[in-house]
């Protein structure tokens, strides 16, 4: 990767190209508190939209089940908040990862009734600079990955050793998790769900870059330099692929062949990293995090298989 000199930028730049950095910054990477994320609101893409009830009926659904607040202290000082859902005394827990400018009750309204009916215990987070959850920046899973770590052995600290442990994720908390694959998580987390995951930072944002028309070469670099700059992290600093090359834990990918945010292509890579650790999936007709609606069936019997296999 070629190298930049961010500390002195802001003095060798105009004022009008800080700026421009710090707006570039603030678009892409800033949500500073309070984070006022609504989980009824979906987005405004048709595939959302064609199946606004449906999602509205399961996100109403989550929103009447009782949970155990709980906060924990990430490894920078920030304090984070999840919700404690409990089935059965004794029970798999799932921890489960939201996606960016995402909320846990509307990413995991399927994902989280899955692992209801399957009889886990779950621990759904808000990701740092969502939600209850401190913090201003959203780092595309750099500091989230440890941030999984720390709920990760919070968990086996309070549900005990032979307690397993299965970590999920949509979107960016897909990579969060996957990119957190080969940290020392505790020994009883025995596998990974990864639903729609971009393969790096550097390549979802080059991919978006591209998408809105402007020259990934050019505009890359600079939201680089602005986050190295304003929020102090470097995005070349961890990838997915990386880390599913490396990791010694089972993986199931998940992906919507019509997802319009995160290109199926970037699960078949993983999928192609991993190798026998990894089960791909494929949804045809489905978009981004709506592989659940489009085919629940299939969707329920892939992670009943999965969790079989771990658990």
């Amino acid at each position: 990767m070629r190298k930049f000199f961010p500390a002195a930028l802001p003095v060798i730049l105009p004022a009008g190209g800080a700026l421009s950095l710090y707006l570039a910054y603030k678009r892409a990477f800033l949500n500073p508190p309070p984070h006022r994320e609504d989980p009824y609101k979906l987005p405004r893409s048709e595939q959302y939209q064609r199946n606004r009830e449906e999602m509205l009926s399961l996100i109403r659904e989550f929103d009447r089940i009782p949970y155990e607040k709980v906060y924990i202290t990430s490894y920078d000082g920030l304090r984070l908040f999840g919700r404690y859902y409990h089935v059965k005394d004794g029970a798999p827990l799932q921890i489960q990862f939201h996606g960016y400018r995402g909320t846990a009750m509307r990413d995991f309204c399927g994902g989280n009734k899955l692992a209801r009916e399957a009889g886990l215990n779950t621990l759904v987070v808000d990701q740092r600079a969502h939600g209850q959850s401190q913090g201003s920046a959203i780092t595309m899973g750099i500091r989230e990955r440890q941030d999984c770590l720390s709920w990760a052995r919070y968990a086996a600290d309070r549900f005990g050793p032979e307690t397993p442990i299965t970590l999920a994720g949509v979107s960016m908390g897909a990579a969060t998790v996957l990119m957190a694959s080969d940290l020392p998580l505790p020994e009883n987390v025995r596998g990974i769900m990864a639903d729609c995951p971009y393969a790096s930072p550097e390549g979802i944002i080059q991919d978006v870059l591209g998408k809105m028309k402007l020259p990934p070469r050019l505009f890359y670099p600079l939201l680089s330099l602005a986050a190295r700059i304003y929020g102090d992290f470097r995005l070349e600093s961890a990838s997915a692929l990386e880390s599913v090359r490396r990791t010694r834990l089972p993986i199931l990918l998940i992906h919507g062949e019509e997802d319009c945010f995160v290109p199926c292509g970037m699960s078949r890579e993983l999928a192609a990293a991993g190798g026998d650790k990894v089960t791909l999936a494929t949804f045809p007709g489905a978009g981004h995090g709506l592989s659940f609606i489009e085919d629940r069936a299939r969707y329920a019997a892939l992670v009943s298989d999965f969790l079989a296999k771990v658990l």
